[in-house]
């Protein structure tokens, strides 16, 4: 069995530069690979934020967060994952953009090499075939924001062996993270109970049911979430739940993961929540308050 020492990622947005932290702050070698230095750039930006927020409140000393960075090498060539133990994607949910580069990196990485995808929707089946490496190939679906959230559902194939499950299991506990064993079916487990929730609290805005402050305050306070159902999904990017919706609505055949129209225009009209400035909720005060988009 080999031991996991080397890390790769995939992609350098917010959740993998989140899994690149994780990562070197746990003591592994890490690289990092997005396709343009500004990228790059904007993600080394958003790991040295969170690693002093950290250093701020007293969860990591300055040593620390410090060697977490040395550990980490930001780089645009593919070919700088070749060497690694564990390579873990994080790009956009477009299966052929993924494909495409697990097809290289198949050519560039060793045989020993697991391959592992953070979906949040798509089947680790249908990426795993692109390879030549079935049995090595693993979900490991992390949650944002990455350094912060504890769980990881570890996702096996029909094809996935039992000493890559146990190796990547192992490897999310080094992480210093939650993992639970999934099925490969689309969602796993949080979407494929969380999307539901989250389409339902639009339908209800839609109807009239609730304002978009009532319904994120019912739910807080009635059922002990941390965060409403409509702030929780501009913080995920409403482009990113409707992307995860069709995923599912087409492999489900349920129209509960239908995406409902004023998801669709909010999307349409680029406010994708709190990236963009404005979603169900106005981010350009503090604190955001209630757009007034769809009420």
């Amino acid at each position: 069995m080999i031991e996991i020492t080397k890390v790769g990622v995939l992609g350098c947005g917010l959740m993998g530069s989140g899994i690149a932290q994780a990562a070197a702050a746990a003591g592994f070698d890490t690289v990092v690979r997005d396709v343009s230095q500004p990228l790059l750039e904007r993600g080394r930006a958003g790991v040295l934020k969170s690693l002093n927020r950290s250093v701020e409140r007293g969860k990591t000393t300055s040593a620390e967060r410090d060697a977490a960075l040395g550990r980490l090498q930001f780089v645009t060539e593919l070919s700088a994952l070749g060497d690694r133990d564990i390579v873990i994607e994080a790009v956009t949910e477009e299966l052929e953009l993924k494909n495409g580069l697990w097809r290289e990196l198949d050519r560039l990485c060793p045989a020993s090499t697991i391959f592992a995808s953070n979906t949040s929707s798509l089947t680790i089946a249908s990426m795993a075939d692109a390879t030549s490496r079935s049995d090595r190939f693993v979900g490991l679906h992390f949650f944002n924001p990455v350094p912060s959230m504890p769980l990881v559902e570890v996702v096996r194939t029909v094809t996935t062996s039992q000493e890559t499950f146990d190796l990547a299991y192992a490897f999310t506990r080094a992480l210093g993270k939650e993992p639970v064993a999934a099925t490969d079916t689309p969602g796993f487990i949080v979407n494929l109970l969380l999307v539901p929730y989250l389409l339902d609290a639009v339908r209800a805005l839609e109807r009239g049911t609730a304002s978009t402050g009532d319904i994120d305050r019912a739910m807080q306070l009635g059922c002990g979430h941390p965060m409403g159902p409509l702030s929780l999904m501009d913080f995920i990017g409403l482009d990113t739940v409707v992307r995860i919706a069709d995923i599912m609505v087409e492999a489900y055949r349920d129209q509960r993961y239908e995406a409902p129209p004023l998801l669709r225009h909010l999307v349409a009209a680029g406010a994708h929540g709190r990236k963009t400035g404005r979603g169900f909720y106005d981010y350009s005060v503090e604190p955001p308050v209630p757009s007034g988009l769809g009420q």
